[in-house]
């Protein structure tokens, strides 16, 4: 008997959209994955998160008819490139799309034809790509069990909720000619695993998105049905809300997209961690401080800050300006000083706070600056570190322009350091060889008898 889904790829084989996953080769023989990336991006802001990402990334976007939703070709050795947007939501990687899917004029035909098509999408790439992602952010003790990950920003958004709401695949869906009968299934699952107990199986869950009011089913049905084949055909385990893989079947009119969620909750959290009741989501405050272009020496007021997303977005994204921000509620202006805190605290953790590697270039271009900007003959600076060689190599190198006046030696959480006062001399800045760049490489050709620390 033949399949439906062959039949309607018969039917309509102009409605897929080419070439959307695909496996290349570098110079080396080596397999490069492309793929294409949706994101979700605030409803409105779809041309400002195109710009942003043929500005960052290099590549065409195409703006989904769906509103909030944006598409883009990326390759796996640019991956992480994705995740430093500043103007997307949620990001997934898509497995196929149609842009004018034919459905079936009964509920039981076009849902038997999601069960069908289950088995016959090229799921390798995109999985692939999934693997490759996990190796790119942390990975949290458990995935939150989020349903509004990637829905729709559309008009048609408030009536699809309650369909989205509770539209996971159930557990029960391993037999999918017989959703009722849960004991046997489980029972039939706990067979399986206490056959392999070494062998993991991924958890997964499906989540749709449906907007449009032709369609015959609804989000439920088609997470269940579809869900039911996925399950079948890969053999993993339904898991609502600690799930392994999140996979996504957007459906907006005639227009079908499924694909696999890369990230576990929206990135428009990454700054904010207290909220107030009007917080606006920093990917929208992106996309406003780029429609005014910030330039270096601006200085951009936000007289009504809230939580201050929009100055702290404008603070990370465009550093070379100066944000001003107030607000005449108390609890909104301590919110923002913990917003702030959260966000030093988390640069803090990711290594913001340098290495000895690092201290070799860090130390003399320091150095060389606070003389600059320091009176010649008055100047002072007080400077903490436990790099006590690289240190003293640096002011060694300074022409001059340091002397050091005194030393003192302090415990800073277990680690012997130095607090330094150093007084700036009258040599001139600029005058003396010494006042050149030195790179690490030629720092570290002195000898090593010549490392002495400071007495």
């Amino acid at each position: 008997m033949s399949s439906q889904g062959d039949g309607a790829a018969e039917q309509h084989p102009e409605t897929k959209l080419s070439d959307n996953s695909s496996t290349e080769t570098d110079a080396t023989g080596g397999a490069i994955i492309t793929v294409t990336i949706g994101a979700t991006v605030p409803t409105g802001f779809e041309h400002t998160a195109a710009e942003e990402v043929k500005e960052k990334i290099g590549v065409d976007v195409r703006i989904s008819k769906d509103r909030g939703r944006i598409y883009f070709p990326i390759t796996t050795d640019k991956l992480f490139q994705v995740h430093l947007l500043r103007s997307v939501d949620n990001l997934f990687v898509v497995v196929e799309e149609y842009d004018q899917y034919q459905f079936k004029d009964s509920k039981e035909e076009t849902l038997a034809e999601l069960q069908e098509l289950a088995s016959k999408l090229p799921w390798t790439n995109a999985l692939e790509v999934w693997k490759l992602n996990g190796s790119l952010k942390k990975r949290k003790a458990h995935r939150r069990g989020n349903g509004n990950k990637v829905k729709p920003n559309s008009e048609t958004t408030d009536a699809t909720v309650a369909d989205t709401e509770q539209q996971e695949l159930p557990e029960a869906a391993e037999d999918q000619t017989k959703p009722e009968t849960t004991p046997d299934i489980e029972g039939s699952k706990q067979e399986s695993e206490d056959a392999a107990p070494k062998a993991k199986v991924l958890k997964f869950r499906v989540t749709c998105n449906r907007a449009g009011d032709k369609h015959s089913f609804s989000s439920n049905e088609a997470a269940r049905d579809f869900g039911g084949a996925v399950q079948e055909f890969f053999q993993w385990k339904a898991d609502m809300t600690k799930f392994d893989i999140e996979v996504l079947l957007n459906i907006h009119n005639q227009e079908v997209v499924i694909g696999i969620a890369l990230t576990e909750e929206s990135l428009h959290k990454r700054n904010i961690s207290h909220f107030g009741p009007t917080t606006l989501r920093p990917t929208l405050c992106y996309g406003m401080l780029r429609l005014c272009k910030p330039q270096a020496s601006d200085i951009i007021l936000d007289p009504m800050c809230g939580t201050g997303t929009i100055p702290l977005e404008g603070a990370i994204e465009f550093p070379s300006s100066f944000y001003i921000a107030g607000d005449n509620n108390d609890m909104a202006v301590n919110r923002v000083v913990n917003n702030t805190r959260h966000i030093q605290k988390r640069r803090a953790e990711m290594g913001r706070m340098g290495s000895r590697k690092k201290n070799w270039d860090l130390y003399p271009s320091c150095l060389r600056e606070m003389a600059r900007v320091c009176r010649p003959g008055s100047g002072k600076a007080v400077l903490l570190t436990q790099d006590k060689k690289c240190f003293a190599k640096a002011i060694s190198r300074m022409g001059g322009l340091w002397r050091k006046l005194h030393t003192v030696w302090v415990n800073v959480g277990g680690l012997h350091a130095g607090v330094y006062l150093l007084k700036r001399t009258g040599a001139v800045f600029g005058q003396t060889p010494e006042d050149v760049y030195e790179s690490r490489g030629i720092v570290n050709t002195h000898e090593k008898g010549d490392d002495k620390e400071l007495p």
